[in-house]
């Protein structure tokens, strides 16, 4: 007998239906809910069987579904809504007409997946088991502990880099800057415009040091040095080593001469105690030479590490231990 294709029908028990939509809602034909899948139930915040299903879900798309009717009509189409007791957690369905005049609703968590398996403790057997769901949260997670690890390692490799930068720019004996950090500072204060001081130091009868008691004097002494130039000078100025006992300090925002001699005075002071290293006196003083960047139309690096430099032999041939301001 010819005629359309006969539809199966297919019965199943409500322990069956539970495990294969582990968040669906059985509907009658009044609109109330007969059945809720375990899912569902464990996150839901109140008793679902009984209660009106609009009462019960806020139907957010599509809009106009106000009742069974309108809701049959919507049929196969994808339902955005949320439960009323928590509204923040977004869930996506699709309804199906049962026998009857019944509605069957299968739902999901859509987009917000993570967030509720967090905030409800879900686990595999809260999931068909042919739902992936689970496997994403964890393709998520480990994603999340990879990225967390490369930003971790990131940090490290930039911690290691500041401090490899760090170490190029330090005299390894002293602390101090060294020449490369002194030419970097130099080259920023001219760049920027910012008018500054400059100080060349030089030791006097270092060499005399060296020879009579031996290298590991003379770096007592060059640390020694490098304690009290630290001592006093400003946080923001760079105190640098230049050369074997050759130091050059810059001093942003301080050209007065007056101040610059005042500095250099106590310096030449405290160096000119005697310095005591395994039971010897090390005699060393310091000669000064220095410039300000004020006194440049343009100034130059180069150019005033040279008048510095000129500035400093003047002092060493006016009888050594005292500071001398190059005048261009």
């Amino acid at each position: 007998m010819d005629g359309p294709p006969l539809t199966p029908e297919f019965r199943i028990g409500a322990a069956a239906l539970g495990r294969v939509m582990p968040m669906h809602l059985c509907l009658d034909p009044a609109g109330r809910i007969s059945a809720v899948g375990p899912t569902l139930a464990k996150i839901a915040q109140t008793r679902l069987e009984g209660q009106a299903f609009f009462d019960s879900f806020l139907l957010r798309r599509p809009t106009g579904v106000a009742n069974m009717a309108d809701l049959r009509r919507r049929a196969g189409q994808q339902l955005h809504l949320a439960l009323r007791a928590a509204p923040t957690n977004g869930l996506r369905g699709l309804a199906l007409p049962l026998a009857e005049e019944g509605m069957l609703i299968n739902l999901s968590f859509g987009i917000d997946l993570p967030d509720a398996v967090r905030h409800h403790r879900l686990s595999d057997a809260d999931f068909s088991p042919t739902d992936l769901a689970v496997e994403l949260l964890y393709l998520l997670e480990v994603k999340a502990l990879v990225m967390g690890e490369l930003a971790d390692l990131n940090r490290r490799l930039q911690g290691a880099k500041s401090v490899a930068e760090e170490q190029a720019q330090t005299d390894t004996l002293t602390g101090l800057r060294n020449r490369r950090a002194m030419d970097v500072h130099l080259s920023h204060l001219i760049l920027t415009g910012t008018p500054f001081g400059l100080m060349h130091l030089d030791l006097d009868y270092f060499k005399q040091v060296n020879d009579t008691l031996g290298h590991a004097a003379g770096d007592h002494v060059l640390t020694h040095v490098a304690d009290v130039l630290r001592g006093e000078t400003r946080q923001g100025d760079t105190v640098a080593r230049v050369g074997g006992d050759e130091f050059v300090i810059l001093l942003p925002g301080l050209v007065d001469c007056g101040r610059l001699h005042g500095i250099a005075a106590r310096i030449i002071t405290r160096l000119g105690q005697p310095i005591v290293f395994e039971g010897q006196t090390c005699a060393v003083s310091a000669s000064i030479g220095m410039t300000v960047s004020t006194a440049y139309d343009g100034p130059r690096p180069d150019r005033m590490l040279s008048d510095a430099d000129q500035a400093l032999y003047a002092s060493k041939h006016a009888g050594r231990g005292r500071a001398t301001t190059f005048c261009p």
